[in-house]
């Protein structure tokens, strides 16, 4: 059984008569890069704070490396936290900044033991050579690794990280996610993130739990909740998705017979979740807009579309396109090839999609 550094067991967390999170039972394995993702207000930035400290659960147990962290305060916790704004101190050099939380260890440590600490810690971000520079004499993404080394100089059990990369622009940005990986694969350490943002959770996260109303509704690998979303709301939220709204009609061994709203039956793949779902359910079929194929009409058209706009994205063109069996959808293609100015705005298509790359899932 793999060794655990995090724990939630039945954890909820209220303000007054507002239940801010509620329900969570989640394990974050050792050496795990784990992110919180959901829109603003879904609870993630209040379970981080459990972890760290900074409340207390209102009901439930919140466990780090084995231990029981109810009760326990901040800074008698082994995690670090690197914030949205970074916090650091102005009047410090960089140096100072990383050694700052040296200080106060108990038991002390000698100077020369504190120096060789930062330096480590000023090695793993590649700012040795900054050490001697004030905090505002670096750029954002500098003062964004500096932050990390301050957080990882004590070498703590986990790095909680509140949207660190929220305040840079997104190329920095880009440059920083790499960094951020290749740092917590060589330091091993749990790395625990908040994020709104999808791009950001998918590309760093081994896995990633997906919130909404307080609750964790999904956690799975990143791969896992792109091909296999829980519910129309994960769909919606991870990556794009077109969702097509009707009743499961029948069923059919691994297939199950959609009938939309519009009156269109589609035939589309099963999933998980989707085996809950009985003839007569609500539910969707979600659709990637890259898995949708766009041709010229040939007479023999079982959906027809018009394309009502044409987007250019580099080696990408989106179309989008309104159906009268499916309504308003979205497609990708390579602009290189068959994507190539191909369609036209007004253009009548005919579209295409495999059963197995559309999923049947319940609204909820």
């Amino acid at each position: 059984m793999a060794e655990l550094d995090i724990e939630f067991r039945g954890v909820e967390k209220s303000f007054g008569a507002l239940k801010a999170v509620q329900d969570i039972n989640l394990k974050v394995e050792k050496g795990e890069f784990h992110s919180f993702l959901g829109a603003s207000g879904c609870g993630k930035t209040t379970t981080l704070r459990m972890i760290a400290g900074f409340e207390q659960p209102t009901v439930g147990d919140v466990f780090i490396a084995g231990q029981n962290m109810n009760g326990i305060p901040a800074y008698k916790r082994p995690v670090n936290m690197v914030f949205q704004h970074y916090a650091l101190f102005p009047h410090l050099n960089v140096a100072e900044n990383v050694g700052y939380g040296l200080v106060y260890q108990d038991p002390k440590l000698t100077k020369a033991e504190m120096n060789l600490m930062v330096d480590e810690a000023l090695d793993m971000v590649r700012m040795s050579s900054f050490k001697k520079r004030r905090t505002f004499e670096l750029s954002g993404g500098q003062q964004q690794r500096i932050a990390l080394a301050r957080a990882l100089v004590n070498k703590p059990t986990v790095l909680l990280l509140d949207e660190p990369l929220a305040a840079l622009d997104r190329k920095l940005r880009k440059e920083m996610q790499t960094e951020l990986l290749r740092l917590q694969r060589e330091v091993g350490i749990t790395f625990v993130m908040v994020t709104h943002d999808q791009e950001e959770a998918l590309s760093l996260s081994d896995k990633v739990s997906v919130m909404h109303d307080g609750r964790i509704i999904q956690v799975a690998s990143p791969r896992e909740l792109y091909n296999n979303p829980a519910s129309a709301y994960v769909a919606d939220f991870i990556g794009e998705a077109n969702l097509i709204y009707g009743e499961v009609l029948r069923k059919e061994n691994s297939q199950i017979i959609v009938k939309a709203n519009t009156g269109a039956e589609i035939e589309a793949s099963s999933c998980p979740t989707s085996a809950t779902l009985a003839v007569g359910d609500e539910c969707c079929v979600s659709l990637r807009p890259d898995q949708v194929r766009l041709a010229p009409l040939n007479g023999n058209n079982p959906f027809v579309a018009e394309v009502t706009d044409q987007i250019f994205l580099g080696n990408l063109t989106e179309y989008q396109i309104q159906s009268n069996a499916h309504g308003a959808l979205t497609a990708r293609c390579l602009t290189s090839g068959e994507g190539l100015g191909r369609f036209a705005r007004g253009d009548k298509v005919a579209l295409h999609w495999s059963p197995d790359h559309a999923r049947v899932l319940p609204l909820k």
